[in-house]
């Protein structure tokens, strides 16, 4: 009987983890993002750049705005840096928002700023 009872507590930490991790793949994965390409231009209100991704407050004709960036090396190897992305400044983002319109929430693939294009993911078609 006791080994009975290991596997069902085996299996049921098991299937706890695939939830959990289920969870964090969808929010960190691209599933909850539109397959259309999308744009949004507008200024920078709130700035938080970290891990595991970094993420902008735009202000977009009034309506607010989060727009997710790369993660720390992403950006830097995109050329993206805290002096470009600070609080006033006026960018275009690239890429996909969330599959339900009623949230104003996006993934950037490309960020411009200044008419320079800083690519995130430079081996896609952005």
């Amino acid at each position: 009987m006791p080994t009975l009872s290991r596997t069902w507590l085996a299996a049921l930490a098991l299937l706890a983890g695939l939830v959990l991790a289920s969870g964090a793949w969808a929010h960190h994965g691209w599933r909850w993002a539109s397959d259309q390409e999308f744009e949004l231009s507008g200024t920078i209100t709130a700035v938080r750049l970290g891990n595991p991704h970094g993420e902008l407050t735009l202000d977009a004709d009034g309506e607010r705005w989060e727009v997710e960036v790369g993660q720390p090396w992403r950006n830097q190897r995109a050329g993206l840096t805290e002096d470009l992305l600070r609080v006033g400044t006026r960018i275009t983002a690239h890429g996909h928002r969330a599959s339900d319109p009623a949230r104003r929430v996006m993934k950037a693939e490309r960020i411009v700023i200044d008419d320079k294009s800083y690519n995130l993911y430079p081996d896609r078609d952005s």
